[in-house]
């Protein structure tokens, strides 16, 4: 038998308490797992982003409404330069009374050429041209439909948060979606319906426009005509790819994301605190067994090899066996409920390769740092001493 064979015994002698360790590791390991995935969610998230399509907003703020007229002169002007399609959207804010805690877009829009925008959208064309041409029609996700239970057919109504109000629509279709660039999850309906019940000071007004153009690579130029278009306007424009406004939108973001940064640093650091005071405990039980090994010829660095080898057998294990729970709990279980009923932030949700190297790297690393003190203090033993001390 090998040093390192004997070292991995070490830490089974203690059954109990190496058991608690390796769980302990293991939890440590699926949290920071799991917090690593929802910030790998989304850069995900972002990157999935249309590469084709625009946004383009009030200069001032997404709350502040623009005119409507916009897009009738945004269309003339750029027909030429690029542009192929063109719609926009205004968020209503609204919530289902038959389920209060359930959250979900609610957007109205210009019904003919949402489809254009949306060129990843899947509907019938039958619900297509039935959606269209129902003023009162509304358009939802697959993945809202599972949520709420709605069927095509169905006449549900909402509760206006933004503009007050109940508001009755009937399910004219619902959409999937041939690429993660599209929520799933969103409640689309006409915007004329929305405008003819605005008093006459707030109709005319839309939130957004939404743009797609021909070649991605000219977006940015693109961006640029429509902004010089309402330069000088009473209200002008800022534009930006659908990349960059997903980056925008998700900065608001940035102190939660910041914050499960830490937390899944802090959880390292405990588990290296665990798995150090398991380590130590073990050292000081075995020293006069390290005596008697350095009475018959090992050498100091011998003794730092029993403890360090028993120091990342348990974290190997306790890493193995965090990332061997974190396929069914963070990739099969919060993945696909999170894919399904919150595709718009986390439109693909799995754990990566490189998590899992990163992860059991630090496993074995954090390991070897926690073997360090301790391992120091058993190659410092004096033979006399470590002869002595009966515990």
């Amino acid at each position: 038998m090998n040093l390192p064979m004997l070292a991995a015994r070490n830490a089974l002698r203690n059954r109990f308490r190496t058991i608690l360790t390796v769980v302990g590791v293991a939890v440590a390991i699926l949290a920071f797992v799991s917090l690593r995935t929802v910030l790998d969610a989304w850069d995900l998230a972002i990157e999935s982003s249309a590469k084709d399509r625009l946004a383009s907003r009030n200069k001032t703020s997404w709350v502040v409404p623009v005119p409507k007229k916009y897009l009738d002169k945004v269309r003339v002007e750029l027909a030429d330069e690029g542009l192929t399609a063109a719609s926009y959207g205004t968020w209503f804010g609204a919530k289902d009374p038959t389920h209060k805690d359930l959250f979900f877009a609610t957007i109205s829009a210009e019904a003919k050429s949402l489809f254009d925008v949306y060129d990843e959208m899947i509907v019938p064309e039958a619900d297509k041209q039935a959606f269209i041409g129902d003023r009162t029609g509304a358009l939802i996700g697959d993945a809202l439909a599972r949520q709420t239970g709605w069927k095509v057919g169905q006449r549900v109504t909402l509760q206006g948060t933004i503009y007050p109000g109940l508001w009755s629509y009937t399910i004219r279709g619902i959409y999937g979606a041939k690429r993660r660039s599209l929520d799933r999850g969103i409640f689309f309906f006409h915007d004329e319906y929305l405008q003819e019940k605005l008093p006459d000071h707030r109709r005319g007004n839309i939130g957004w426009l939404i743009l797609r153009v021909a070649d991605a690579k000219k977006g940015s130029e693109i961006s640029r005509r429509v902004d010089e278009l309402f330069t000088g306007s009473d209200i002008e424009t800022f534009t930006q790819s659908e990349k960059a406004m997903n980056l925008s939108f998700m900065a608001t973001f940035s102190a939660v994301l910041k914050a499960i940064d830490v937390v899944s640093l802090v959880i390292l650091a405990i588990m290296t605190l665990i798995l150090g005071n398991t380590i130590a405990m073990g050292v000081r039980e075995r020293t006069n067994e390290y005596g008697v090994l350095r009475a018959i010829g090992f050498r100091p660095r011998h003794l730092v090899g029993f403890v360090a080898g028993e120091s990342l057998t348990i974290g190997f294990l306790g890493g193995g066996l965090g990332l061997a729970l974190s396929y069914p709990i963070v990739t099969l279980g919060m993945g696909r409920w999170l894919e399904e009923n919150m595709s718009g932030f986390f439109p693909i949700f799995h754990v990566t390769p490189k998590t899992y190297a990163t992860a059991m790297l630090l496993a074995l690393g954090l390991a070897a740092v926690a073997a360090a003190w301790p391992a120091v203090g058993a190659a410092r033993l004096r033979i006399t001493d470590a002869l002595r001390r009966v515990d």
